[in-house]
């Protein structure tokens, strides 16, 4: 019983994504290409109907933010990548690759969402 429920606010949660995108800010082409080189970087683990991985999906959007999505509900290796690394099987969790080539886990969508505006330099 408990699935169903889930499922269908899943399906729910999708639809109501699928029918309110949020509009992507306008850069100029080099302002967006920097964004771009800098989210290269970073890596969303996430499920797709985990209403808390599409408020971190819309702010993404919302704000033109190129990051990498991985499923780590229905991929193998990206749920064994996120338990490896993050130490637990938990979504959001945003990826960040450091330049000395260590990761940092982020968990926690309104985390993640404050992690991206102090990065990016986006209003608060």
């Amino acid at each position: 019983m408990l699935k169903l429920i889930r499922w269908s606010l899943g399906r729910v949660i999708l639809t109501l994504d699928f029918l309110t995108p949020p509009h992507p800010v306008k850069r100029e082409p080099e302002d967006q290409k920097k964004m771009d080189d800098k989210a290269s970087q970073l890596s969303l683990y996430q499920f797709r109907a985990c209403p808390f991985c599409v408020k971190v999906r819309r702010f993404m959007q919302r704000n033109a933010l190129q990051i990498e999505l991985r499923n780590a509900k229905d991929h193998g290796i990206h749920k064994d990548e996120l338990i490896r690394g993050g130490k637990r099987h938990k979504v959001p969790c945003l990826r960040i690759e450091n330049k000395e080539g260590s990761d940092e886990w982020l968990y926690e969508s309104s985390a993640i969402i404050d992690y991206l505006k102090r990065e990016f330099s986006l209003p608060q």
